[in-house]
C-alpha cells in the first residue's frame, strides 16, 4: 500500500549552513510515527517545512499520490497537513466556537455570520472526540488538556489527513496525557497519519507505531517501536549510549533552606489556596522533590518561597529571613529559582547568551557602576565550556539556541549569583536526553558543593532518580514525606491523589 506522506530529499539552508541534509520519510494512514531527535537535531526546522512555514526548501513533498509544496501555514491546512504546536495557536478571549471557524466563518445567504449553524458544527466536531465543553467560552478559561483538544478538534474540521503534534504534553499532567493518548489512538483509527515529537522516552513507546530518529540534520533511522529498545533510541539520539542516573546521596545534617508555614492564595479560588500551610527544610547538599499532580501547588511554593507571588510564612536561607515579595532580596541572601517557562519567563530571546546569562548578577561584573565586558564574557566562556552550551557565538541571539542550550543558559544564570539554595521548577522540561543527563550531573555537582536544592519535575522517574526526598502534594497540602528508599511510583501516585497521609 502506498505511502499517505511520503518526503523525498528534503534539505534546509540558513545562509551557508545546512540543517537539514536530504531527508526521506514516510508516513502510513492509520500511523503514529514519533520523530525523535535531541535539542538541535533538525525536528522544528523539518515540522516548519510540513507547516508551510518554510517554503525556500529543496527535496519534494507527495500527500496521497500528488506532490505538495506548502507555502503557508494556511496553504498547510487546505492541502491536509495541520501542526498542533507546543503553544497553541489559539486567541485566548475567544470563544471555542469562534477559535474553531478563525478565518473561515459560515456566511448566511443574506449576509453575516451563521453563529447558530457554527455551534451546531461546532458541538458535533467536540462530540467526535469525546470532549464535554461549553461552546460559547472563552478558550483562555479552559485546561490546557481540553484546549489542546480544540486545536485537534479544528485539524478535523480543516479534514486534515496529517496531523502534526510537537511536544504536545510538555505541560499536562498524567491524566490528561492519557485523555490526549486517547484522542491520538482515535485518529489513528479514523485513518489520520499523526506526526508526534516527544522527549518523553515513556510516551514514545506508549504511543509510537513507528520511531524516527534524526541527528545533526540528519535521518539516522526508522524503526518500529516494538524493534527498537530503549538503549538504542538513545544511542541513535545522542550518538553514544548515556548511562541511567540514580544521584548519590551528598547531604549533611545542616539545614540550608528552611520554609516555615507558607501559604499561597489563589486569586481565581479564595476556598483554594496553591497552598496550604507547608513547611520543610532542605540541607546543605540534599535535594528534596516536590511531587504532586497539576494543581498541587508545587510550582507555586517555588514561585512564592522566591519571591514572585505574595505569600504568608517565613523562608530562611542560613538562618537568614528572606524578605516577601522581594526576589532581588532573594538573590542576595543567595536563593536562586529556574522558572518551568523559559520562553514567556526566562529568557530575552532577542539578546546575547551573555546578556541573558549575566542578568541577575551585573553587579559582579560592574564593581564600580561600569560593566566590564571582557570580565563578563569570559565568566560565561567559563561556564558555557563547564555546562557544555553550544552556540555559534556567545553574543549570537539566546533565541537562536535550541532549547536544551537555553535551558543549560539559564542555569548558567543561576549559578553565576552564587547561590546556597536552589528552587528549580521542572528543570529538564522540554530538553532532550543528553541535555537532561548534563543537567542531572550539574545537580550532583552542585549538590556536593554544599547547595540545597528544592526542584518539581512532572517525570515521575526524574524525581525518583533526584530526590533525598519527596514531598508529595495533594491541593496545596504535604500529604506525606517520603524518603529515598521509602519512595515508588506507586506511592508517590497514591499519596497524589490523596489516598494516603502517612
Amino acid at each position: 500500500m502506498s505511502p499517505l506522506l511520503s518526503l523525498h530529499g528534503i534539505r534546509k539552508r540558513f545562509g551557508r549552513l545546512e540543517v537539514l541534509h536530504g531527508i526521506d520519510l514516510d508516513m502510513a494512514a492509520g500511523e503514529v510515527l514519533v520523530l525523535a531527535g535531541a535539542n538541535g537535531a533538525g525536528k522544528s526546522t523539518f515540522v516548519k517545512i510540513l507547516a508551510g512555514v518554510y517554503d525556500d526548501w529543496d527535496g519534494e513533498i507527495v500527500l496521497a499520490g500528488a506532490r505538495v509544496r506548502p507555502r503557508s501555514p494556511h496553504d498547510a491546512a487546505r492541502l491536509g497537513i495541520a501542526c498542533i504546536h507546543q503553544e497553541l495557536a489559539l486567541v485566548g478571549p475567544m470563544s471555542v466556537t469562534d477559535n474553531l471557524f478563525l478565518g473561515r466563518e459560515r456566511g448566511r445567504a443574506w449576509g453575516g455570520v451563521d453563529f447558530g449553524a457554527e455551534a451546531r458544527m461546532a458541538r458535533g466536531w467536540l462530540d467526535r472526540l469525546g470532549l464535554d465543553v461549553d461552546v460559547s467560552r472563552p478558550v483562555e478559561e479552559l485546561p490546557i488538556a481540553q484546549q489542546q483538544s480544540i486545536e485537534i478538534a479544528r485539524a478535523l474540521s480543516m479534514e486534515a489527513r496529517v496531523i502534526v503534534m510537537d511536544e504536545p504534553t510538555s505541560a499536562l499532567s498524567e491524566m490528561e496525557t492519557r485523555h490526549l493518548f486517547e484522542r491520538v489512538t482515535q485518529l489513528r483509527r479514523e485513518g489520520h497519519a499523526v506526526l508526534f515529537i516527544s522527549h518523553k522516552m515513556e510516551e514514545i513507546y506508549r504511543i509510537a507505531d513507528r520511531i524516527a530518529v534524526l541527528r545533526d540534520g540528519r535521518l539516522v533511522g526508522t524503526r518500529p517501536a516494538s524493534e527498537l529498545s530503549r538503549d538504542r533510541l538513545v544511542e541513535w539520539m545522542a550518538g553514544r549510549s548515556l548511562e541511567e542516573h540514580v544521584r548519590a546521596a551528598s547531604a549533611t545534617e545542616a539545614p540550608r533552606l528552611s520554609v516555615e508555614s507558607l501559604t499561597v492564595d489563589n486569586p481565581a479560588r479564595p476556598d483554594r489556596p496553591w497552598a496550604r500551610d507547608v513547611s520543610f527544610e532542605v540541607r546543605r547538599g540534599e535535594v528534596l522533590g516536590l511531587a504532586g499532580l497539576a494543581g498541587s501547588g508545587a510550582s507555586e511554593i517555588l514561585g512564592a518561597a522566591f519571591g514572585r507571588v505574595r505569600r504568608r510564612g517565613r523562608v530562611r536561607v542560613d538562618g537568614e529571613l528572606v524578605p516577601p515579595g522581594r526576589p532581588a532580596a532573594a538573590l542576595q541572601r543567595g536563593l536562586a529559582f529556574l522558572t518551568s517557562d523559559r520562553k514567556a519567563e526566562g529568557l530575552t530571546p532577542s539578546r546575547s547568551v551573555v546578556e541573558n546569562v549575566t542578568l541577575a548578577s551585573l553587579r559582579r561584573f560592574s564593581p564600580s557602576g561600569w560593566l566590564r565586558p571582557g570580565q563578563e564574557e569570559a565568566a560565561v566562556r567559563s561556564l558555557a565550556t563547564e555546562l557544555e552550551i553550544q552556540a555559534p557565538s556567545l553574543q549570537a541571539s539566546i533565541g537562536t539556541l535550541s532549547g536544551g542550550n537555553q535551558q543549560k543558559a539559564l542555569l548558567a544564570r543561576l549559578w553565576l549569583t552564587e547561590p546556597k539554595a536552589l528552587l528549580l521548577d521542572e528543570p529538564t522540561r522540554g530538553v532532550d536526553v543528553a541535555a537532561k543527563a548534563r543537567i542531572h550531573r550539574l545537580i550532583d555537582e552542585w549538590t556536593a558543593a554544599g547547595c540545597a536544592i528544592a526542584l518539581t519535575s512532572s517525570e515521575l522517574p526524574e524525581l525518583l532518580a533526584l530526590a533525598d526526598r519527596l514531598l508529595v502534594l495533594h491541593r496545596g497540602a504535604v500529604q506525606v514525606e517520603l524518603g529515598r528508599h521509602e519512595a515508588s511510583a506507586e506511592r508517590v501516585i497514591e499519596a497524589a491523589l490523596g489516598g494516603a497521609s502517612s
